[in-house]
């Protein structure tokens, strides 16, 4: 086995499989954040139907996509935008925009500050603090949204954090915002998985905030990271037709697009996933908040963000061990503000968080 100090991310597992000679098949991957659960019963029982589809090309419009995201969200389906994947939503939203000095709340995703370096602008970061439980100060970040922003960027609930922002402090946030003609992009990727999604998502804001945009995708809580399928909410009309306009037509696919409506129907998978997310993400926290040797930090999406206590223990050392247990991590030490005490993992099945939980135990809580 090599030994190295790269960091893997979730969707890594060839990396993995050649650095430590693992059949990725052979792991556990909490490292990812994606659904236990799998696709959607429903998907898997429908689109094998429908594979005629491909014969066809979609509807450049997307209108019965749009539509059923429109009832999935509560948002006015003339504010729906599709893209393939929230990648490329992120992307085409920054190129149209051409920030010059973007404010990033982190730590957080790296995607965002590659595409605002990419399209030619500068990013800056306003940093959670660990002493505030990587929680937001609404009046300490406004300090920070000076004149010569024009873009500030947050992910809600936050990566790796698992912290949220609420609608209370996005109202003060945006208001702000539009008095320094600031625009906001928030992803709400891991939102689905929150426990009081009407407090945290921002698309009823969409109606009255024209300097905001929405970004969400169907790869972590519909376990679909293959389909490509993002989706954005805005209510600035002449900037989500630029963004239209600019975007090539039919990038999501006949099958892809008819699979999104599948999928925002089903809603006994929906429920099943927000009850298993509930309670493993309740069992787990208040599990390792009893730990003498770890931080754990209260989690709001289906993942947790857990410091390491012991000066002994880096976080690369524990997923090194986990690694050799079948058993994938995430290193934290890579995001910005973080070091080798942090680790992340997401909720997975209840028989593989108590595994995870068991092995975890030997390597921190061991004297």
């Amino acid at each position: 086995m090599k030994d190295t100090k790269q960091h893997f991310h979730g969707s890594d597992l060839e990396k993995i499989e050649h650095v430590y000679q693992i059949p990725k098949e052979e792991l556990t991957n909490f490292s990812a954040n994606v659904n236990p659960l799998g696709i959607s019963p429903m998907l898997r029982t429908q689109l094998s139907k429908h594979v005629d589809l491909i014969a066809h090309y979609p509807d450049r419009q997307y209108t019965q996509l749009k539509e059923k995201i429109s009832q999935y969200t509560g948002a006015d389906k003339q504010h729906i935008g599709v893209g393939n994947g929230s990648t490329e939503l992120i992307s085409l939203f920054i190129n149209r925009l051409h920030p010059k000095k973007a404010l990033i709340i982190g730590p957080t995703y790296s995607e965002y500050e590659r595409e605002i370096f990419l399209g030619g602008g500068s990013s800056h970061y306003y940093r959670l603090k660990e002493e505030q439980d990587f929680k937001i100060d609404v009046h300490n970040l406004k300090k920070q949204l000076t004149e010569d922003i024009d873009l500030l960027v947050l992910c809600n609930p936050n990566n790796p954090t698992s912290s949220s922002i609420y609608q209370h402090d996005l109202r003060q946030i945006l208001d702000y915002c539009k008095e320094l003609d600031i625009f906001v992009l928030i992803d709400e990727t891991y939102v689905e998985f929150s426990n009081k999604i009407e407090e945290v998502t921002a698309i009823p804001l969409t109606a009255y905030y024209n300097n905001l945009i929405i970004i969400r995708g169907v790869s972590k809580f519909f376990s679909a990271p293959g389909l490509r399928l993002g989706y954005s909410i805005c209510g600035n009309q002449p900037l989500r037709q630029k963004i239209d306009s600019h975007k090539n037509p039919w990038t999501i696919s006949s099958l892809a697009s008819y699979a999104g409506e599948i999928m925002f129907d089903d809603q006994a998978y929906i429920s099943k996933t927000k009850a298993l997310i509930r309670n493993e993400r309740e069992k787990i926290y208040h599990t390792l908040s009893s730990w003498k040797n770890v931080k754990t930090f209260a989690p709001t999406a289906n993942f947790i963000l857990v410091k390491l206590l012991k000066d002994t223990l880096p976080s690369s050392e524990l997923f090194k061990a986990l690694i050799q247990k079948r058993m994938m991590i995430r290193d934290a030490s890579s995001f910005p503000f973080l070091n080798d005490k942090f680790f992340r993992f997401c909720f997975m099945m209840p028989e593989d968080n108590e595994r995870l939980l068991l092995e975890l135990r030997k390597h921190i809580e061991a004297q």
